[in-house]
Parts: structure tokens; C-alpha cells; sequence
């Protein structure tokens, strides 16, 4: 099915599943600890062996010896491969370093051998047995150092109108440096996969990973064997938030294993190698100026932001959001990824505007406080229903301006403290802030197969639910489509054997997969149609109706089992368009007068984006969200050893996430909207809006509490201990 123009009205329009709440259909499943998550898998493969990884206590360097004889001759050893008797592998697109093979570091932690064991304990302790000497190399590992020595963004992405000119004619201006810090995904389930590739032939991997077919490309091309020869599954994933959207060591090592054993094999990076071995948010450096006139209209921006990579990725790009979220005819945005030593930068959720509006919304404020104005009345006037870039190219739905009034309105922003300080109760001061979001609206091919047999739909894709409710929300459109209830139709997912879906990540999951399911429930209806030989045929309470045909799904070909499939391909009209998904943050937070220390009391997240397709599958999406932006703005900073080059607190007791019980009270109003240009059920992605702006109110809400703007992530005690206002006791 082609999707090349803004549908019209049609039956989500009208829906009686979809847009409703329903329950998880995958819930019952996970809070029984039933779930099958990919290093439990004991149901699909005999003999697992354990395979536990070694990795480089280097940062860049030679491996110059490797003893693993003890280790073999280890209890329970059943074979160690080291990276010494393997040349390099292949290396897919989507990785930046390789995953194993060949003497050269390129980061620490990287793989370097896999001790494969009766038992995990066995494997842990064989694997401390290998003997391993470096030539170590020098590498750069310190983001500040390098922003002071270049003092460089490299070539602007976009440079619009006339900047300088712009700056020098504004009677108020803003030129401040912020900085961020690198982040893990630190999801729950960690990286874990088990391969059974024992004849050298077949692959079958059972891993935790966000896209399918990427994954399974990415296997090809590292083992330079055919993709038909791996089958992939993953129905199950418990979180990625983008760190596993790519081929990762973990199942790498495990088919090494089971090749060379000849058994099933299953490894599980331990908590502390993921944060080295695996993926991360690059840190940044942004700095951001800003142009106004008296009135209060910005006329330019300027944002140039660096951030750290391996050779050859492409770290953290902080500045698109700059470039269409406000308005001003004038504007210079640019990124500079340095490349460093530290271990491999990739996507994290809402890769880009997470960083960038942890630090424009901040601006924002500061322009508002310099024009004497009103936050949220700031953002008012400054909207735009164009890409101010391209004035020609308007934004498809945007209704930021009443995320803000209806956020304000049900927050009580008009009682706030109006000046910062002013407000305390007993020991804490009493803070409120605000920020404005925005996450794009990306769309992929996405396709799905649908049988149907005796009145049951079984719906197949290789789409993956890593938490989203992607089980809920697929059921739910093939239900509607078909005009059946969600009882009888049954979800499938995560895995390699069906039709190719876009994948969960960007915030195009949800949006592309239901479109896919839509489109191959309408090819069945296609069928069914040609079948009885009607036209225009409804589809309603599990049944066809065309003229004097009334008949139930359950008779139709007498049992036998019908199957479509079909694609969703979105055209290229949207090129001409600007998509995004828009809202509002405001948040109450306490911070004690003599300590700093900061909790958060209240947040209130309004999104805009387009039909939701499930309120509480929705809602469960942006308050995690909401909970991982006060993470990033309080707690969470992977801290540096710029001697070694390696994350120093790479675990759950030195990286500290927040979690919901950090948090007394959180609220989401969901706007009703649709939006017609983005796919057929007029809905837009939501997963990523709800981090997007959080941690800047938080910054908002200190400066209101204390009067100490921080302007560097996360904002913990020592950077306002000696600053707190003075008070008595």
C-alpha cells in the first residue's frame, strides 16, 4: 500500500478500538515472569553452554600476548576463543568499531575472548585465568581539553539570513555555553543473546534487540555468510531506548561459542561492560546565542555544539532542533563530532533533541528573565506554523501554543514564585519551571502478514515491543480494521521469519508498524472481497457485509486459512511538509537550603502528537519519559578517566538512574489531535516527546527555587552548594 498524500476521513475516524484504553495484552505475561526474554530462553535450545565475556583493560593499543592455557584447562571449560586467533571482522554499517577479531584496541572494554562453560560461575572464573600484555597507545579521552584546543563546530548544517548582522542590530542578546553528559541507556535487560549455530550452518539467535532485520544484515555482514542462513527472534525486550538498535558483542561471542562447541551458547554482558563495551549518549559542549528586539522577537540563533565519537560515528547532534522549533528569520547551527578514544557513541532516546533541548529551553529562559517576559508567554510569541528555515514548507499539525496555555492552566503556573528565591517551606525552596518540546515525526516501510482461519487473525511482523505496547496497539488496529474484537486477534512479533517492519527506535515504531498491519489487513480484505465477489465491503462485528452478502469471518472458506500481505510505503509528499510531535513541560521541585539536594515534587507533561493510539500504553511511554529526563538532569553523568579513557562509574550503584518512586506525582494530558499527513491512522510517535524538555524545566525550577542557574548536566548539590542563598535556621 502506498500512503502519498494526507488521507481523508476513514474508519479511525470513527473508531471503537483504536484511541481507546486497553490493557497490555503482554502484561499479565511480564509481571508472572513469563515473558520469555532472551537469556531465559530454556525452551528452544538442549544443552546451553555459558559463555562469559573478557574484555580490554586498555583504551587503544596492541594486543601484544594472550595466554588462555589455563583457562582451558579450567573445570567446566568447554572451549575459550580468543581475539588473537581470529582476523578482524567484518564491520557493519551501523558499528563503529569492530566487535571482535585481530590484535588492535580500539576502545575499552572492546572484546577480546569468550571463555564458554558448563556454568556461568565456571565461565566468570575461567576467563580470569587469561593472561594478557598491551602496547598501549596515547589517545584523547577529554571532551573539554579538546573543545579548548579547537574551538571549532566545523561547517554549519544550516546558515540561514544573516546572523552577525542580526546580532549586532538586537538591543538584547544571550551568548552562554552549556554542557551535558554522556549517558547510559541502562536499561533493565542487559545485552544477552543465545546462538545455536553448532552445525556451522544454520544460525538461530535469540537476542534482546530493537530492530530485526537490521540485526540480522548486520550478522551477515560481520560472519560474511548469506542472511538466509540466520533466523532472528526477539519478542520479548526488556528496554533499549536505542542501545539495542544494533548488532552488539554479546551475540557475536555467543555464536563464536556455539560454533566452536558445537552447542548452543548464551552470554550476557555484565552490568559494568555495558557501559564500556556497548553503546552510549555522547556528552556535549553546546554553545547557544540568541537575538531579540525589545518586543520580545527573536531575530537569530546561533547554536554550535561538539560531542565525542569513535573514528567514524557521528555522536550527538544537538542543534537540529534549533533549527525549526522557534521563530527568527536568522540562524547558524552547527555540529563538530571530535573524535576521541572513549567507547562507541550512538543513539539514545530522542538522540539529538534530548541534549539540544536540555539546553535551548534553558536559553529560553534566560532571553525571557533579559526581556522581562513571561516564560511560557515568551514561547507564545515566538511560534511558528512554518520551518523557519523554509517558509514554504509549513508544519503539518503544530499546536505548541496550547500544549503551553492548557499546561500552564492545569499546572497553576500563574501562582508560582515570581521571583527566584522567594519562595520556602521549612528547610527546602519551593521552585517551578517550564519547557517547551519537540521530536520529529519519522516515518518507515513497514510491513506485516496477516491469516485468517475460522474467525481467529493472526497478525505476523518482525516489529519488536522493548516496553512501547507494540502487542497492544498492533492487535488493536487489526481488530479495527477488520471489525473484530481484539479477543480474536492474535500478535506476533520479533522475528526474523515475518514480513519486514520498520523496528522500534526514533519514534517511528509505533506510528510505521500499525500503518503496515493496516496495510495488510486491507489486502485481506481485498481477498475476501474477490472471494464472495462483492464490492465495497464492510467489516464489522466479525463480519462482511456487501449488499445482500452478510456473512461471518468464521465461515468464510470453510475453514480454510486465508493470508495477505502487504506493505506500508510512505511517498514523498511529506518531503514537502514539516512533521513533528510538539509539547509542554512543568515541573515543582524542592531544593534544600542547606544541602542542594533537589527532588522533584510534581511534573506535568501536554503532548501534541496526532491521534494517540492507546492512552495508557501512551501515557506509560511519556511518564518514563518524563522519569529518565529528571535522571539526565540530576543523576545521571558517566564520569570520565581522561588518563585510562573509560567510564569510571560503569554500574547501577555508581550511575545513578531515577526511577518513579523519585517522584510523587506525574500528570500527561494528551491533546486531541490528528494529523492526516502522517500515516493512515493520523497518529504520530509519542515514546521520545516525553524526555524531550524535561531536564531543562528542572534546571528552570532551581534557578526559580534559588537563583542559581547551573548551565552543566546533571545539576547535582556541588554545582550550587556554595551558592545557596543565605537563610537562617
Amino acid at each position: 500500500m502506498d500512503f502519498n498524500q494526507s488521507t481523508e476521513d476513514n474508519l479511525f475516524d470513527h473508531a471503537r478500538v483504536i484511541g481507546k484504553p486497553h490493557a497490555r495484552i503482554d502484561g499479565l505475561l511480564k509481571v508472572t515472569g513469563r515473558a520469555p526474554y532472551a537469556y531465559e530462553r530454556h525452551d528452544v535450545a538442549a544443552n546451553q553452554l555459558v559463555g562469559y565475556p573478557v574484555c580490554a583493560t586498555i583504551a587503544r593499543g596492541k594486543i601484544t600476548h594472550m595466554d588462555a592455557s589455563a583457562a582451558r584447562a579450567a573445570p567446566g571449560v568447554a572451549a575459550v576463543i580468543t581475539t588473537l586467533e581470529l582476523e578482524p571482522l567484518a564491520r557493519a554499517d551501523s558499528n563503529v568499531a569492530h566487535l571482535f577479531g585481530g590484535a588492535t584496541v580500539e576502545h575499552y572494554h572492546q572484546a577480546i575472548a569468550v571463555v564458554v562453560a558448563d556454568t556461568l560461575e565456571q565461565a566468570r572464573g575461567a576467563a580470569s585465568l587469561i593472561e594478557v600484555r598491551y602496547e598501549e597507545a596515547k589517545g584523547v579521552f577529554d571532551l573539554e581539553d579538546a573543545w579548548t584546543r579547537l574551538q571549532s563546530t566545523g561547517e554549519p548544517v544550516a546558515n540561514v539570513g544573516d546572523v552577525d548582522a542580526a546580532f549586532a542590530a538586537a538591543p538584547v542578546t544571550l551568548d552562554e555555553t552549556y554542557r551535558t553528559a554522556s549517558q547510559s541507556h541502562a536499561m533493565m535487560e542487559p545485552h544477552a543473546s543465545i546462538v545455536d549455530w553448532s552445525d556451522g550452518g544454520q544460525m538461530t539467535v535469540w537476542t534482546s534487540n530493537q530492530m530485526i532485520q537490521w540485526t540480522r544484515q548486520a550478522l551477515a555482514t560481520t560472519f560474511d555468510i548469506d542472511a538466509g542462513r540466520i533466523r532472528l527472534e526477539s519478542p520479548y525486550v526488556g528496554g533499549g531506548f536505542g542501545g539495542k538498535l544494533w548488532l552488539r558483542a554479546d551475540a557475536v561471542l555467543a555464536a563464536f561459542g556455539s560454533r566452536e562447541t558445537g552447542r548452543p551458547v548464551k552470554v550476557a554482558l555484565p552490568r559494568p561492560m555495558i557501559f564500556n563495551n556497548a553503546t552510549h549518549r555522547s556528552g556535549t559542549i553546546q554553545r547557544l546565542r540568541i537575538a531579540a528586539g525589545s518586543d520580545g522577537k527573536i531575530t537569530a540563533f546561533e547554536h554550535a555544539a561538539v560531542s565525542h565519537t569513535l573514528l567514524g560515528g557521528s555522536g550527538e547532534d544537538a542543534v537540529n532542533q534549533t533549527r525549526c522549533f522557534y521563530a527568527g528569520e536568522n540562524r547558524r547551527v552547527a555540529h563538530h563530532p571530535i573524535d576521541m578514544g572513549l567507547p562507541e557513541s550512538a543513539d539514545m532516546r530522542a538522540p539529538g533533541e534530548a541534549s539540544g533541548l536540555a539546553v535551548l529551553e534553558i536559553a529560553m529562559d534566560e532571553m525571557a528573565e533579559k526581556l522581562g517576559m513571561d516564560p511560557v508567554a515568551f514561547r507564545i510569541l515566538n511560534d511558528t506554523q512554518v520551518n523557519p528555515e523554509e517558509p514554504s514548507k509549513p508544519f503539518t499539525e503544530r499546536h505548541f501554543v496550547e500544549c503551553l496555555r492548557k499546561g500552564a492552566d492545569n499546572f497553576g503556573w500563574a501562582e508560582r514564585n515570581l521571583k527566584p528565591g522567594g519562595r520556602r517551606e521549612g528547610q527546602w525552596l519551593i521552585g517551578h519551571g517550564m519547557a517547551g518540546a519537540y521530536r520529529g515525526a519519522p516515518t518507515m516501510t513497514s510491513g506485516a502478514r496477516v491469516r485468517l482461519q475460522n474467525g481467529r487473525l493472526i497478525v505476523e511482523t518482525d516489529m519488536t515491543d522493548i516496553g512501547t505496547g507494540s502487542y497492544t496497539i498492533l492487535t488493536q488496529t487489526a481488530a479495527e480494521t477488520m471489525g473484530m474484537e481484539m479477543q480474536d486477534v492474535e500478535v506476533r512479533l520479533g522475528n526474523s521469519a515475518y514480513p519486514t517492519s520498520s523496528g522500534s527506535g526514533g519514534q517511528f515504531g509505533a506510528t510505521s508498524a500499525t500503518a503496515g498491519v493496516y496495510a495488510a489487513c486491507v489486502a485481506l480484505q481485498q481477498q475476501i472481497a474477490k472471494r464472495l465477489n462483492v464490492d465495497e465491503a464492510r467489516f464489522e462485528k466479525g463480519r462482511v457485509v456487501a449488499g445482500q452478502t452478510d456473512m461471518a469471518l468464521a465461515d468464510i472458506a470453510d475453514g480454510e486459512e486465508i493470508v495477505a500481505e502487504d506493505s506500508i510505503n510512505f511517498g514523498d509528499f511529506k518531503d514537502e511538509l514539516e512533521i513533528g510531535t510538539f509539547g509542554a513541560h512543568f515541573i515543582e521541585v524542592a531544593v534544600n537550603a542547606y544541602t542542594g539536594e533537589t527532588r522533584v515534587r510534581r511534573m506535568l507533561a501536554v503532548c501534541d502528537a496526532g491521534r494517540i493510539l492507546n492512552p495508557i500504553t501512551a501515557r506509560s511511554q511519556v511518564i518514563g519519559g518524563m522519569t529518565m529526563g529528571v535522571g539526565a538532569a540530576l543523576t545521571e553523568g558517566m564520569s570520565v578517566d581522561t588518563e585510562r579513557g573509560f567510564f569510571v562509574n560503569h554500574d547501577l550503584a555508581g550511575y545513578e538512574v531515577a526511577v518513579h518512586a523519585d517522584i510523587p506525582e506525574q500528570e500527561v494530558i494528551f491533546l486531541d489531535t490528528t494529523d492526516a499527513a502522517s500515516s493512515p491512522l493520523k497518529a504520530k510517535g509519542v515514546g521520545e516527546l516525553g524526555i524531550c524538555g524535561v531536564a531543562a524545566a528542572i534546571g528552570n525550577a532551581i534557578y526559580n527555587a534559588t537563583g542559581i542557574r547551573i548551565r552543566e548536566y546533571p545539576m547535582t548539590l556541588d554545582r550550587m552548594i556554595d551558592q545557596l542563598p543565605s537563610t537562617e535556621r
